[in-house]
């Protein structure tokens, strides 16, 4: 029986070393060719940019809010719109000294306006697909040699060269910033946007500020003063660039994962967005109606001197200023459909008591068209951005860039509009523009969507 079972060992053994002679060798796995620094950079942020495998039976924990980068992001927006808002504050002094005409200035706008807006929505697409980290310090960079330029322009060309780097930063900076917003808001996305935009309003108030009390009467050369706060700006972006490369990355990695879960039919994705951009549309438009054209309204129909006719337009730009601060919050917590619907349809009983009220209700009435209205805009720019979890620049690009376009666009033609049938006539025609609200009903509930 030993010897039996010697020999059943014998055998395996020789089995064995017949299969080691017989099989060849696995080859060892080839190494991966060495990359560069900068390649190797590009591939980590890259695959912290794509979605990586979720369980089906939990979803990502979403992380805490980072507020340090939120109010970062708010305050370098107040720097960034303070500075574009010197540009045509110098207006007068650029017809004297340039011998300019009003279709010149009018190029000059045209310029501004199209590197500012339209290229938003590329920069948005553009950063989508590749992430780059430090797009923010370098906008900022083009904001700072813009206004260094405008300083000391003394020729057309160099004017207009001035005025698309500047519009260069913005179209940079709006996109990215309100991304990194999102990085960094965790569960109170509407808070985010709400204080990055509430900054923006800040700025321009602040600019023109600033362009009465400095530019108005020191002259263009006082531009070169404001360059400080590009370089303050850029320093702050360079910490929020840090953090986006190290932190935020990998957040939007989780957020992206989380909201991706159940993804909405493409025909649902595509009529949500045509419904916003038509929200967009009526919100812009009646707010350029006021913003433009409201003192020439209070004088006309009421007799105002102009300083009067400005106070009334302070209060406005005021409630505009908690609009925004609260819109974004209230729609964390009733839900940003709801809240969209709400503000855009909720301001028409206002713009339609407005053409007809006394001194005292028409200045109600226009506060609280203005605050209700500008609290849609954080809900629908957060709405786009949960609705497209995959594109956060192309929507944040497409959203902020129509923004722009559709009220300088509405304050052209309400201009035109007043020039024909008067400005009485304008506001009894832009009554009307918030029914559009009437629309949100056809948007989905995205909390129920993602669960069901």
């Amino acid at each position: 029986m030993r010897a039996t079972n010697a020999h059943v060992l014998c055998g395996k053994k020789r089995d064995s070393h017949t299969r080691n002679a017989v099989e060849p060798a696995a080859e060892p796995a080839q190494k991966p060719a060495p990359m560069s620094p900068s390649e190797a950079a590009d591939a980590e942020i890259q695959d912290a940019m794509s979605p990586g495998p979720v369980a089906d039976d939990a979803a990502p924990a979403i992380p805490h809010t980072v507020y340090p980068i939120i109010f970062a992001i708010g305050f370098c927006h107040m720097l960034n719109d303070m500075m574009q808002s010197l540009l045509p504050a110098i207006y007068p002094n650029l017809k004297q000294a340039l011998d300019l005409d009003f279709a010149h200035i009018g190029l000059v706008t045209l310029t501004f306006q199209v590197t500012s807006s339209l290229l938003q929505p590329l920069v948005g697409l553009y950063t989508d697909r590749r992430a780059v980290p430090y797009a923010l310090p370098t906008a900022m960079i083009s904001t700072f040699l813009g206004l260094l330029l405008l300083a000391h322009a003394h020729s057309y060309a160099l004017l207009l060269l001035a005025a698309a780097m500047v519009g260069i930063g913005s179209s940079v900076f709006h996109p990215e910033s309100s991304r990194v917003a999102h990085m960094a808001a965790g569960p109170r996305r509407g808070f985010a946007q709400s204080m990055f935009q509430v900054g923006g309003n800040t700025g321009s108030a602040l600019g023109a500020l600033g362009a009465a009390s400095i530019v108005a009467v020191d002259g263009q050369s006082s531009i070169a003063w404001f360059c400080a706060m590009a370089l303050v700006a850029i320093a702050v972006l360079f910490w929020v660039g840090r953090w986006y490369k190290h932190h935020g990355l990998a957040r939007a990695k989780r957020a992206h994962a989380a909201q991706a879960r159940v993804p909405l039919p493409q025909a649902v994705v595509r009529r949500s967005l045509a419904i916003l951009v038509i929200l967009i549309f009526s919100k812009f438009v009646y707010l350029a109606s006021l913003t433009s054209y409201f003192t020439f309204y209070l004088i006309e129909h009421f007799h105002l001197s102009v300083r009067d006719a400005q106070l009334h337009l302070f209060i406005f730009l005021v409630a505009v200023a908690v609009g925004t601060i609260s819109g974004g919050p209230l729609g964390d917590r009733f839900g940003r459909k709801h809240l969209i619907w709400f503000s855009i349809l909720g301001a028409l009983p206002f713009t339609l008591a407005l053409p007809y009220a006394n001194l005292f209700w028409t200045t109600v009435f226009s506060a609280c068209a203005g605050l209700t209205l500008a609290s849609a805009f954080p809900a629908i720019v957060v709405y786009g951005q949960e609705l497209v979890p995959a594109k956060l620049g192309t929507i944040s690009g497409l959203f902020f860039g129509l923004s722009f376009g559709m009220g300088g666009l509405g304050a052209a033609a309400l201009g035109w509009l007043a020039d024909a049938k008067g400005i009485e006539f304008v506001y009894a025609v832009c009554a009307f523009l918030p029914m559009l609200g009437l629309l949100a009903a056809f948007l989905p509930d995205l909390k129920r969507s993602r669960i069901a």
